[in-house]
C-alpha cells in the first residue's frame, strides 16, 4: 500500500499460511487494511470504505507532510494450486486512484477492466461481496439482513456465482436477441409491402439504366465534339493573344520613343523657362538702372536749376556790386577833389590868424571824418571786390559742374538708348523663345494625345486579353470538368455499374479468360 488512507510511506504487509491477526489501539489503522483489499477487489461503495467520496481513500497530509497526489494498493496473491483462471503462479492485482478523478485496474502489470478483477475472484470467497472479508457490524448485519442479501454469502460460498452471473448474462442476451427477432419481423413485414412497389422502381430503373448507357455514348460523342471545338477555339485565343501581345510590345515601343521625347520636350522646356527667367532678371535689372537713372536726371535737373537760378542772382548781384563799386569811386573821387580844396583851405589858414585855428580844428576834424568816411568806403569796396571774384568763381565751379551734368545728362540719355535697345533684343529673344515653347507645347499635347491614345488602346487590348483569359479559364474549367465525367464514365464502365455482382464477378475473369467478350 501506498497514500492509501493513513499508510503514506509505501508499507508491505505478508500474511502466511494459517491465521493472522491484526491488533492495535482504537485508529491505529486496523480497518484500513481490510478497507484496502475490500477497494483493491473493486469495491465501488465510499460509504463503505467510511468515506464520502473515492478521492477520501487517498492521504490528506499532516502538518508536518505534503498531501499524496494518488493512491496505489497491490495485492499478490499465491496461485501455484491455479484455482485463479491465470497461468501464472503469482497473481497480483493493483488498483490506483489519482485525485483527478482518474483510475486504473492493473493483473500482473497489464491494465485491465473491473469486469475482469470480478470475474477472475467469481467462486473463490474472495470478492468483495465474498465472505473473506466481514468487517465490524457486519455479522450483525449478516443475520439481521434480507434472505436475498444472506443468499449471496450462501451462493458465494457454494460457487455457483459464476454460473448465476453467466446465467443473467445469457438471459439477457437472449431477451435483446428477442427484440431484435421483433424488429427483424416487423422490418420484413414492411418490405413485403415495398416489393410490388420496387418491382416497378426496378423495371423504371432498368429502362433507367438503359438509357443512361444510351446518354453514356450520346455524352461522350458531345464531350469529343466539344474537345475539338474547345482545341480549336484556344487555337484562335492564342493567335489573338500573340496578336495583341506583338501589339501591346509595338504600343510599348511608340509609349517609350513618345516618352522620351516627352522628356526631351521637358528638359528643352526648363532650359527655355530658365533663359526667359534670365531674360526676364535682366530686363528688371534694365529697368531698375533706366529708373535710377531717371532718378540721377531729375536730381541734376534740379542741381541744374537751383544753379542757374544761383548764378542769375549772383549775376544781378556783380550788377549790383558793379553799380556800388563806379558810386564809390565817385565818391572817393568826389572826396579827394574836397580834400585837396580843404588842403588848400588849411594852407591859406596856416599862414592866417590865430582866429582860423579853430576853423583849422575844425576842419581837420572834418578832414578826418572825410577820411574815416573813405577807409570805409575802401574797405567796402574791397569786400565787393572780394564778393565779385568769390561770385565769379563759384559761377566758374557752377559752369563747370553744370558742363558735367550735361555730359553726365548726354552719357545717361546713350545708356538709355541702349538700354531700350538691348530692352527690344530681349523682348524680341522672349518673344521668339515663347513662340518656341508655344510650339514645344503644341508637339507636347499632340504627343500626349498620341500617347492617351496609345494609352486607350492598350486598355481596349488589356480589356479583351483579360476577356479572352476568362474565356480561357472558363473553357480550361469546362474542359476539366468535362476530362472528369469522362473519367468518371470510364471508370464506371470499367467497374460495369448497374450490373448485378454476378455480372460483374464474371467481368473480372475478362483478361484471364478468351472467352468472355462482354455484356449485351
Amino acid at each position: 500500500m501506498q497514500g492509501f488512507k493513513s499508510f503514506a510511506n509505501k508499507i508491505k504487509l505478508e500474511f502466511k499460511d494459517g491465521i493472522t491477526g491484526i491488533v492495535g489501539p482504537n485508529g491505529s489503522g486496523k480497518s484500513n487494511v481490510a478497507d484496502a483489499v475490500r477497494w483493491v477487489l473493486g469495491e465501488q461503495s465510499a460509504k463503505e470504505l467510511r468515506g464520502a467520496s473515492m478521492q477520501d481513500v487517498i492521504f490528506s497530509g499532516t502538518e508536518t507532510r505534503k498531501p499524496m497526489g494518488y493512491a496505489s494498493v497491490s495485492l499478490c496473491l499465491d496461485n501455484t494450486d491455479h484455482i485463479l483462471s491465470d497461468d501464472y503462479d503469482e497473481v497480483t492485482v493493483t488498483r490506483r486512484v489519482y485525485r483527478s478523478g482518474e483510475s486504473e485496474y492493473l493483473i500482473n502489470g497489464n491494465v485491465c477492466r473491473l469486469k475482469d478483477v470480478s470475474e477472475m475472484f467469481f467462486d473463490t470467497g474472495i470478492g468483495k461481496e465474498g465472505y473473506s472479508i466481514i468487517g465490524q457490524g457486519q455479522v450483525e448485519k449478516i443475520l439481521s439482513g434480507k434472505p436475498e442479501e444472506r443468499r449471496e454469502l450462501f451462493d458465494e460460498a457454494a460457487g455457483i456465482v459464476k454460473f448465476k452471473k453467466r446465467k443473467n448474462a445469457s438471459l439477457k442476451k437472449l431477451e435483446q436477441e428477442k427484440e431484435n427477432l421483433v424488429r427483424i419481423n416487423d422490418i420484413l413485414s414492411e418490405l413485403e409491402k415495398q416489393v410490388g412497389p420496387l418491382k416497378e422502381q426496378s423495371e423504371t430503373a432498368r429502362i433507367f439504366l438503359d438509357k443512361r448507357e444510351e446518354l453514356k455514348t450520346l455524352d461522350i460523342n458531345a464531350f469529343v465534339l466539344e474537345g475539338e471545338r474547345q482545341k480549336k477555339e484556344l487555337k484562335e485565343i492564342d493567335d489573338k493573344i500573340e496578336i495583341a501581345n506583338n501589339d501591346s510590345a509595338e504600343v510599348e515601343k511608340a509609349l517609350q520613343a513618345n516618352s522620351n521625347k516627352y522628356e526631351d520636350a521637358i528638359k528643352a522646356l526648363e532650359e527655355y523657362e530658365k533663359l526667359i527667367e534670365d531674360k526676364r532678371r535682366e530686363i528688371s535689372e534694365a529697368a531698375n538702372l533706366k529708373n535710377k537713372l531717371e532718378n540721377d536726371i531729375k536730381i541734376l535737373k534740379e542741381q541744374i536749376n537751383s544753379l542757374n537760378s544761383s548764378s542769375e542772382y549772383h549775376k544781378k548781384r556783380e550788377t549790383e556790386l558793379k553799380f556800388e563799386k563806379v558810386k564809390t569811386e565817385n565818391d572817393i573821387e568826389a572826396l579827394s577833389e574836397r580834400k585837396k580844396s580843404v588842403d588848400a583851405k588849411v594852407d591859406e589858414y596856416k599862414s592866417g590868424s590865430k582866429d582860423t585855428t579853430d576853423k583849422f580844428e575844425a576842419l581837420k576834424s572834418e578832414i578826418s571824418v572825410i577820411d574815416a568816411d573813405i577807409n570805409k568806403h575802401k574797405d567796402e569796396l574791397y569786400t565787393v571786390l572780394n564778393e565779385r571774384s568769390r561770385i565769379k568763381s563759384d559761377i566758374q565751379r557752377y559752369d563747370t559742374m553744370l558742363e558735367q551734368s550735361r555730359e553726365k545728362l548726354a552719357e545717361i540719355k546713350a545708356r538709355i538708348e541702349g538700354a531700350g535697345e538691348d530692352q527690344a533684343a530681349i523682348e524680341k529673344n522672349i518673344e521668339e523663345a515663347l513662340k518656341e515653347l508655344d510650339s514645344l507645347n503644341e508637339t507636347i499635347k499632340q504627343d500626349e494625345e498620341k500617347l492617351e491614345d496609345f494609352r486607350k488602346k492598350r486598355q481596349d487590348f488589356d480589356k479583351e486579353l483579360d476577356q479572352m483569359n476568362i474565356s480561357h479559364h472558363a473553357l480550361e474549367v469546362r474542359y476539366h470538368e468535362r476530362k472528369a465525367f469522362l473519367e468518371s464514365l470510364k471508370n464506371m464502365a470499367e467497374r460495369y455499374e448497374g450490373y448485378g455482382n454476378s455480372i460483374r464477378k464474371v467481368m473480372e475473369y475478362k483478361k484471364e479468360n478468351k472467352g468472355i467478350f462482354g455484356v449485351v
